[in-house]
């Protein structure tokens, strides 16, 4: 008898049974611009091995003017079609099945040959579109059409043509973007009549035994977004133009609301879809923050939806349903939602990967492996670098101790649960502990290790982690002064802050001292209404006005640089943290010199000279200066002769970097 029996039960599509509800959904990794179709293969081959009923490629363009940068992949000639042949192959050899997403960015391109509905630049890219006259239109949809053909012959399963999230054929559909007077635009029949033709030619150029699956937008979350009954109308549309599936979609990329970031709740918009449940006969899909198989069978066993979407799950965790299905769902690495090395990456350009799981999109190249020389290994600390090290050690088959001086394994990850909005980091403590029950790791805990205790190992690791910078402010000893640790702690904080330092550890503990109560993302009801989130049939594209919780107390955040604070937090996560300190009414100050504390507060001064001192109010001064690596003991082994590796924060102090601190201990434990 499963625990999720309504996760696991199949799917049949008529033609085909999906074996299960799980869709992986559609990222953009960079992988397929490598060129390496083996490492594109592995990276889906290992995720179809793991259980998942379908998965779903990042997006390819149709064409060269609606790839979401230049040089984007697409299905363009036979050669392309050879290539992505190599990536299906693998996967129905793993016993999956595998959707193309047809994803034409319109106006989101970064490419100034761009095109939309309307001439009017996004505020994400600087290329205002070019206006798509009747011709022009036409060959977009026949582009989209021909992709599909390709991806047939090509051996996927199916396509997913990408109608929401603020690309080209969602630009048509409101006004917010589409401002013509012909047939394409002006009456909701006209502004939909791209998205329903588009659909009706992808069914005729694939024929019926494929999956045609069509991602519609059920919030915009942007000014003259659509109603619900402009919603419905079109889905019902798409399924009569020969859709096989409704994936939905919340938020155009613009939009200033959140929708996939761990302070997000966990299914946040899961009753959005619900509402389109019995409107159409096809399966629906709903999607944003389920990450656990707990969540997903309570998603569909409510009705919610039919199936679900998990994308960054799946880079956390390729066998995600096989544990699920083997009953072993406490050993899926969690994804926290934390975007630094999945979707930061994806913007940044860069190979898209997974904090938890920095084997993800690296298949071919980080390979644990078992050792044909397994040695006794010490590993210091069990911090987040300590931890991964420790695991992929003990995975390859060494004899592994770890020490840790706390009473608890965790580490900085530790500080970081307490922070409102990042409550996954909870469930990823918990999961570290777990692997390591399951282990053979001998984990010691309140034992600090030494150079006699040390003695024994073939190999040292050193993972001691960081301490507090002491900025070296006259009276930063007084009863009234913190630090970070201190802070999250539980040592009483007065009414007036004072931050000093407003790097990621700075903006955490802002966050921290100014939420009143429990974090709103533990009460998805008054999240919604903190970013101003409506229902649809209620405020058109689901946007109303937000209405933020005030702070618990007056907190003002402070940095030495003399630039905007937060502008070196997360590419596709700093916008967040800025807006919701903001909200709270937050002072966020640049560019001052720290004089002195006393008991009135802090005193600041601006510029070369230290002009104008100014006493910001404090009851209490909270110290968030940056970090010092704390590699005292690796000192004390390299003076004695010991051979050490250190990894993490003891290498190197960067605020509390658990993305580099977990990648370099498990690349290590593969070369050792």
């Amino acid at each position: 008898m499963t625990h999720y029996p309504h996760l696991l039960k199949p799917l049949d599509l008529g033609h085909v049974t999906l074996p299960n509800r799980v869709l992986m959904g559609s990222m953009h990794t960079n992988l397929e611009e490598t060129g390496d179709w083996n490492r594109i293969a592995e990276f889906y081959a290992t995720r179809a091995r793991g259980g998942v009923g379908l998965m779903v490629t990042g997006g390819m363009a149709p064409n060269p003017e609606g790839g979401v940068f230049q040089g984007a992949s697409g299905l363009y000639s036979p050669e392309d079609i050879a290539h992505h042949r190599i990536v299906t192959d693998r996967v129905h050899d793993g016993g999956g099945r595998i959707a193309m997403q047809i994803l034409h960015a319109g106006r989101y391109a970064y490419n100034k040959d761009c095109v939309g509905p309307s001439p009017i630049r996004s505020p994400i890219s600087p290329f205002p579109p070019r206006e798509l006259d009747e011709a022009g239109i036409e060959k977009q949809i026949a582009d989209i059409a021909t992709s599909a053909a390709r991806a047939r012959e090509a051996g996927y399963d199916g396509v997913e043509v990408m109608g929401s999230e603020g690309y080209f054929i969602n630009q048509f559909l409101v006004a917010h973007t589409n401002k013509r007077s012909d047939r394409w635009g002006g009456s909701l029949e006209n502004r939909m009549r791209l998205a329903v033709e588009t659909v009706r030619r992808v069914r005729a150029s694939v024929g019926e035994d494929f999956i045609l699956i069509y991602r519609i937008s059920l919030l915009d979350l942007v000014p003259d977004g659509q109603t619900w009954d402009e919603v419905v109308t079109l889905a019902k549309a798409i399924e009569k133009a020969g859709a096989s599936i409704l994936n939905t979609g919340i938020g155009w990329h613009e939009a200033r609301i959140p929708t996939i970031a761990t302070s997000v709740p966990r299914r946040a918009f899961t009753w959005v879809t619900k509402k389109l449940m019995g409107e159409v006969s096809i399966p629906l899909i709903t999607s944003n923050r389920i990450n656990t198989p707990e969540v997903a069978e309570a998603v569909l066993a409510e009705g919610c939806a039919d199936m679900v979407s998990m994308a960054r799950p799946f880079l956390a965790d390729p066998d995600f349903v096989r544990k699920a299905a083997e009953g072993r769902a406490d050993q899926i690495a969690p994804c926290i939602a934390c975007n630094q090395a999945c979707l930061d990456h994806t913007f940044a350009g860069k190979i898209s990967t997974c904090l938890v799981n920095p084997k993800a999109c690296f298949e071919t190249e980080l390979v644990l492996g078992p050792t044909d020389s397994p040695k006794k290994v010490a590993v210091v600390g069990a911090g987040p670098a300590g931890l991964s090290t420790a695991l992929a050690l003990d995975g390859r088959g060494h004899k592994v101790t770890l020490f840790e001086a706390g009473k608890e394994i965790g580490g900085q990850l530790n500080y970081a649960k307490q922070v409102p909005g990042k409550e996954e980091f909870w469930g990823f403590v918990r999961w570290f502990g777990t692997m390591l029950e399951v282990s053979n790791v001998d984990l010691r805990l309140n034992t600090v290790a030494t150079p006699e205790n040390l003695a024994p190992f073939d190999e040292i690791i050193i993972a001691t982690g960081v301490r507090p910078r002491d900025p070296g402010i006259a009276g930063e000893d007084g009863a009234n002064v913190l630090s970070y640790v201190e802070a999250l702690t539980g040592a009483p904080v007065g009414k007036r802050v004072a931050i000093v330092g407003a790097g990621g550890i700075g903006f955490d503990v802002a966050e921290f001292v100014s939420q009143s109560g429990e974090s709103p993302t533990l009460h998805p009801k008054e999240w919604l209404a903190e970013w101003g989130v409506a229902d649809p049939s209620l405020k058109r594209g689901g946007l109303a006005n937000p209405v933020p919780e005030a702070s618990a107390r007056a907190v003002t955040l402070l940095q030495r640089k003399n630039e905007k604070p937060g502008r070196h937090l997360g590419k596709t996560t700093g916008w967040i943290h800025r807006a919701t300190l903001a909200a709270k009414g937050v002072k966020m100050v640049g560019g001052v010199n720290y004089e002195r504390i006393d008991a009135d507060g802090l005193t600041v001064s601006h510029g070369e000279s230290r002009e104008n001192p100014q006493l910001i109010p404090a009851d209490t001064v909270i110290l968030c200066a940056g970090q010092v690596s704390e590699r005292s003991l690796a000192d004390s082994l390299t003076a004695l002769g010991r051979s050490v590796h250190v990894i993490g924060g003891a290498d190197l102090a960067a605020e509390l970097d658990a993305k580099r601190a977990i990648n370099q201990g498990t690349r290590l434990a593969a070369k050792l």
